[in-house]
Order: C-alpha cells, then structure tokens, then sequence
C-alpha cells in the first residue's frame, strides 16, 4: 500500500516540478518574444497606419524614428492583389515577396519564413479617401498598406532560447524525477510513522481488553455451571467480573480520550485556578490510601499558586501522578507533591522513593501501552496510558513535563505550567 501510496505522490509532485518548469519556460519565452518585436511591430504598425496618399502623391510623412528603420519596407497592394513598392531606395523584389505577404488576415502580425530568412509582415487597409497614387509604373488604386521588416536576428534568438528551454527541461527531467521521489518519501515518513503507530495502538488496545474479556467470560461461565448456587455463594465470580469491568470502563474512557485529543474535539475549559487549594485537596484523598500501603504523603506549596487553566483537566494530571506513585514505591516509602512559583511559570513536582525506572525506558515512559515492567504493571492495575494522557493535558496548557529517576532511587516527574490571565 505505501509503495503504490509512494509512487503516485513521486508522479504528483513530477508533475507538479514540471508544469511549473514548462510555465516559467512559456512565460520567459514569452517575454523574450514581445520584448524583441515589440518595437518593430510597433514602427511597422506605425509606418503602415501613416500612409497616406494627397493629389495622387504620397504626403509628407509625421517624423518618427520608425519611418526610417531600415529593415523594415513598405509595399502596396491594389484591389486585383498586385504589389508595388513605395521608395525607390528600397530594394525590393515585388515579384519574389508576392509568396510571403499572400493571405494575410487585415492588421495581424505574423511571422514568416522565406529562403531561410524571418519576417514579421502586417497588411492594414488603406483608411483614407483619396486611394489613386502616381508611380513610375502607374497609376495604382491602393487597397492595403503591408509593412515588413526582416528579423532574422531576433528569430535566430528565440529559436536558441527555445532550444535551451526545451534541452533544459529535457536535462532536468531525472532531477525533476529524483525531487519528485525525495519530497514523496519525506512525505510519507509521518504518514508511515502515524500508521505504525495506529497500528501498534490498535494492537495494544486488543491486548488489554482481551485480558479482562477473558476474566468475565469465564467467570459467567463458571456461574452458569451452577444456576442453583446464590449470589453469596458466587460472590467472588461476581467480584471478579466487576472488577474487571470497572478496570475496562477506566481504559475505554483512557482509550476515549486520547481518540479526542488526536482529533483535536477534546476542549479545554479555562478558568482561573488555585492550585494551593487544588494540591492540597488531592493530597487529602491520597492520603488514605497512600496510609493503607504503608507511605507517607506530604503536600508543600509555596506563595499562592494562581493560573488560568482547566481545572479537571489539572485534576486529572494529579491523580495520574500519584497513582502512579503509590502503585510503584513499596513500603516504606515517601511521596511529596510540592509546588511553586518560578518568574511566569508554575513548577509542580511529584517525587517518589520507589523502585524508580530503568534508564532504557526512561525516554518512552509516555508512549501509549508502554510499561517497562509490564507484568508487574499489569498485576497493579496500570494500562499504559495514564502518563500518555498526562503528557496531552500538560501540552494543552502549553506546559512541559519531565521525568528523573534511576532504578532503586525513585521517581521525579516536573510539571512545568506558564501563567496566563483570562482574556
């Protein structure tokens, strides 16, 4: 799939590179052109437009440098379609022209090529009333006035620039290939990545369920052995299917919000919040249970701790830590939350005596499904996502936290929060 995914992306941006390469070789050539023949078009259409002819003579001309380009000529052609030229001084070959000016469209500028020269020749009817002029051979009555100038330099010139354009393209096909190709695998390596990830995610997500599936299925089972035995008698299938069902209602919900955060729907709801109070109340749940484990729990907070954020969300961040906490420090043992006020920033720490973390797991502690003891994790209840989930709060809030520890010398996590007034 991301091979044919790969190929198509390489085609799409080739061709991309490529109308853009054909494009800016249009528009250059393009430019090139009329800058050539912009002023030799514009004397011969001034020559041709100021013909004119006054008792059968041609009248005085308006001075303009274009009336003495001398590439460019003027010819005469009568209602039967025969040319006459007009000065003397030009030497022109009526008879030999006769092919390159034949049907020319009224006032359209054309390029023409003969015995291997270029013109440009425009034919414009003669406009004024008097149309009988006077010349050695004759009487004429013109019909149209044709101006044509040799350009044989300045086709030469763009017929070189057109062939650079075109060996130029043909030259930067293989880079245009070799770019397309390197920008459609560096494209797809956070596509790749994010599959991979999906995929483990999925993985991991069937593994955990599976686990307490299981539990309840055979339990129910057990149960339907005997339908004669009472619920005291089943009490512990029962306790067990409860339990279990409490452990995955906790990592569907987990599961539920990282789903939300990765589509961006999860919303933060901000409001000023005490952290002092807020510490100091989870503290007093722990407390507790952290009793019941054989720990200490001590809360410290320094000056008053105020910031603009989401309060469950932060809530939600501390119960995750001490958690964890108290899940990973054996008796005795001690865990401090402390917090205070560091320039525009809230630091909050949750530091544990515990048996603390292998320095190879260190760097993927918030990875989803990541437990680097997973059989004690497991044994504990944990399903690998709080710390991911606790990641994701503390980014919500623009924040960033960090973890120390070593194995046998306990745990560190720092929360750092910036201080932000409502709007």
């Amino acid at each position: 799939m991301f091979n044919r995914t790969l190929r198509r992306l390489s085609a799409m941006n080739s061709i991309v590179f490529l109308l853009i390469f054909v494009i800016f070789g249009t528009v250059i050539y393009g430019y090139v052109s009329y800058r050539l023949f912009d002023k030799v078009d514009e004397a011969m259409r001034f020559r041709a437009y100021n013909f004119k002819i006054a008792g059968g003579r041609l009248a005085p001309p308006v001075r303009n440098r274009a009336l003495f380009d001398p590439r460019i000529f003027t010819l005469l052609q009568d209602d039967q379609g025969r040319l006459v030229r007009v000065f003397r001084n030009e030497e022109v070959d009526v008879e030999h022209l006769a092919e390159l000016v034949a049907h020319l469209p009224p006032g359209q500028i054309q390029t023409r090529e003969l015995e291997n020269h270029a013109y440009r020749v425009i034919s414009i009817p003669y406009r004024y009333d008097e149309t009988v002029l006077e010349t050695e051979q004759g009487s004429i009555d013109v019909r149209n006035v044709i101006a044509v100038s040799v350009v044989d330099s300045e086709y030469d010139s763009l017929r070189n620039l057109l062939i650079i354009i075109v060996g130029g393209l043909v030259i930067g096909m293989l880079s245009i290939i070799l770019a397309g190709y390197s920008l459609a695998r560096r494209a797809m390596v956070p596509i790749q990545e994010s599959w991979e990830r999906q995929q483990q995610f999925v993985a991991d997500a069937s593994h955990e369920l599976r686990t307490p599936l299981a539990v309840i299925n055979s339990n129910a089972e057990l149960m339907l052995r005997h339908p004669s035995h009472t619920v005291e008698e089943e009490s512990i299938r029962v306790t067990n299917i409860v339990r279990e069902v409490r452990r995955m209602t906790k990592l569907v919900a987990d599961l539920l919000t990282l789903a939300r955060s990765d589509a961006n729907q999860s919303e933060i709801k901000l409001g000023l919040v005490n952290l002092n109070e807020l510490i100091e109340m989870i503290a007093g749940q722990f407390m507790p249970l952290a009793e019941m484990e054989g720990l200490t729990l001590r809360a410290a907070t320094g000056d008053r701790l105020e910031l603009t954020a989401d309060r469950e969300r932060l809530h939600q961040l501390l119960v995750i830590l001490l958690d964890n906490a108290i899940k990973y420090t054996p008796p005795p043992g001690e865990i401090v939350i402390t917090g205070n006020k560091q320039g525009n920033s809230l630091i909050v720490t949750v530091e544990d005596s515990g048996q603390g973390i292998a320095a190879e797991d260190l760097p993927r502690v918030f990875d989803r499904f990541y437990r680097g003891d997973k059989v004690r994790s497991r044994e504990k209840g944990g399903s690998g996502l709080g710390l991911s989930i606790a990641k994701w709060i503390v980014e919500q809030h623009d924040g960033k936290i960090g973890v120390e520890s070593r194995p046998g010398g306990g745990t560190k996590f720092s929360i750092v929060l910036p201080v932000k007034k409502l709007p």
